[in-house]
Parts: C-alpha cells; sequence; structure tokens
C-alpha cells in the first residue's frame, strides 16, 4: 500500500507536464527545427541547413542588436540592483528605525508600483513626456530657461538609447527593493546593534552585514534581471521600434520584426534560438559561480 501510494503522487504531474510540453517545449522544439529552414509562414519550410546560422554570424544589424542588450543589461540589472541594494538597505536599518516600519513598507510599494504597470502602457506615458514638441520634460526645461537641453529625446540616435534606459531603471527599481527588504527579515537586528555599538558606521554595517547575509538573494536578483533585460522588448516596440536606425534595436525586437514584418520566418527563429543559447548560457554560468562562492564559504567556516 505505501509503495502503490507512492506512485500515485506521479499522476499530479502529469497534467503540469502535458501543459510544460505544449507551451514550452514543443515550440522549442519546432523553432529550433525553423533555424535550419527557409520559411515565410506561406509554403512549406525548405531546408537550407546552417545558411541562417552563417548569414547570422554576418550580420551587423544582429550584433548592434547584442551590443544594445548590454546597454540593458546597466539599465536593468546593474543600476537597479546597486541602488536597490541600498535603498532596501536604508528603508529596513535607518527609516523602519526612525520612523516605523509602515513608512518603509509605504516606499516599499511605492518604489514597487512602476512593475505592476504593464510595460507597454508606462512606456506609452513615458513617450507623452518625451515628445519632442509639448513633450513634459521639453515644456519643463524651457520653463526653466534651459531651451539649449531639450531635445528630440527618442528621435535621435545620440539620445534615443539612454533615454529608454533610464525608463528601464525606473521600471525595474522596485523588484530588488522588494526582494532585498524581504531577505534582512532574517538578518538579526541585534548584529546592527552590536556592530554600532562597536563604532560601525553605516556603510560598515553595510558591507559586513546586509550584503554579506543577503548574498543568495542578490545572485537571484542579478539572474532574473539579466534574463528580463536579454529578452526586453515591450519599451523598445512602445517607444522607438528599435529605431531612429538601429540605435535601440534589441535582438528580442529584431526577431519579431524578422517574424512579422519581414516574414523570415526561419532566420527570425534563428535569432530567437540564438539569444535563447545565451540566456541558458548565461544560467547556468551564474549558477555555477553562486554554488562556488557557497562551498568556499562553507570551507572557510
Amino acid at each position: 500500500m505505501p509503495g502503490q501510494r507512492r506512485h500515485t503522487y506521479w499522476v499530479y504531474l502529469v497534467p503540469g507536464l502535458a501543459l510544460l510540453t505544449l507551451v514550452v517545449l514543443v515550440p522549442l522544439v519546432w523553432n529550433v527545427y525553423l533555424t535550419f529552414t527557409s520559411y515565410r509562414g506561406i509554403r512549406p519550410p525548405e531546408f537550407v541547413g546552417l545558411d541562417n546560422w552563417v548569414e547570422l554570424a554576418g550580420d551587423t544589424v544582429f550584433w548592434t542588436s547584442f551590443r544594445n542588450s548590454v546597454a540593458m543589461v546597466v539599465a536593468m540589472v546593474v543600476v537597479p540592483t546597486g541602488l536597490g541594494l541600498v535603498l532596501a538597505a536604508m528603508l529596513f536599518d535607518l527609516v523602519g528605525k526612525k520612523f516605523g516600519g509602515r513608512v518603509a513598507s509605504f516606499l516599499r510599494a511605492t518604489y514597487y508600483l512602476p512593475q505592476i504597470l504593464p510595460g507597454v502602457i508606462a512606456a506609452i506615458v513615458i513617450g507623452w513626456i518625451l515628445r519632442p514638441q509639448n513633450g513634459a520634460l521639453n515644456t519643463v526645461l524651457g520653463a526653466v530657461g534651459l531651451d539649449a537641453l531639450q531635445a528630440n529625446w527618442l528621435g535621435d540616435p545620440r539620445t534615443a538609447l539612454p533615454s529608454i534606459m533610464v525608463v528601464l531603471v525606473w521600471v525595474q527599481i522596485g523588484y530588488p527593493v522588494v526582494i532585498f527588504m524581504a531577505a534582512l527579515q532574517r538578518v538579526d537586528p541585534e548584529l546592527y546593534e552590536a556592530a554600532e555599538l562597536d563604532g560601525a558606521g553605516w556603510f560598515q554595517r553595510f558591507r559586513a552585514i546586509t550584503v554579506s547575509i543577503i548574498r543568495p538573494e542578490i545572485f537571484v536578483v542579478v539572474l532574473t534581471c539579466a534574463i528580463a533585460a536579454l529578452k526586453v522588448f515591450g519599451p523598445v516596440y512602445a517607444l522607438t521600434g528599435g529605431g531612429p536606425g538601429t540605435s535601440t534595436i534589441v535582438p528580442a525586437y529584431y526577431a519579431y520584426s524578422e517574424f512579422f514584418q519581414s516574414q523570415q520566418v526561419g532566420y527570425g527563429a534563428t535569432i530567437a534560438t540564438a539569444l535563447t543559447v545565451v540566456i541558458a548560457v548565461l544560467a547556468v554560468a551564474f549558477v555555477l559561480v553562486q554554488a562556488r562562492l557557497e562551498r568556499a564559504e562553507e570551507q572557510g567556516r
């Protein structure tokens, strides 16, 4: 009886496995197959071998899109993680002590609010702000006498990518703040009190206690944000459409444009598969590095 009961547990995994197969595995296999074909979505796919991959290796637009992804990583990983860590530590260690937990929770929710908004809607609102003629930003600059700083923020190749980066920082900052504040709940407050009594300043407590204890959560935030940065699509689609020129194009939008605008389904599948491989390699590398650091920390104890 116990053995039969143990075997019945597998029955509960069948719906999830079936859903995973239909939604993830089958489309993934089909997408990989399309990378070896010439397919425009109408006639059956025609096998062309490695032609799409050879073309991708020499495609300057593709490599430009990956260079732009580096900027997205800065905007969605480096800056939000650093600022989020500092803000979470300040809310927990300073604001929470002086003004109470409710104030800290309210500020945390305020930082997280942009995450609740759909990405396209947030991008449309930002697009109104950044309009060259009657946008709020240029209007404010003109009102305070800074007309020289007015610009076509999304229409100039020099400012389009930095403008999107600022938007992404604003959208992304709340996620690490919430994760880090949750992680700080398991930090013993007596550690901060003891360090403060020993004369440690806020930054010393932040470096020695906060960063050290919540390191696993930092890895999780960095990994998930890096994956989101490599897959970013909505803000680029809504604000610039990859332009002007290719100044803001990213791999996800490039794959979309090849799929639905150029109707080069096989080539679009190749771009998407290459992006999937990069994300998979990044995820594996993060997991291995985290496991190595954890083993080194255990051995050092």
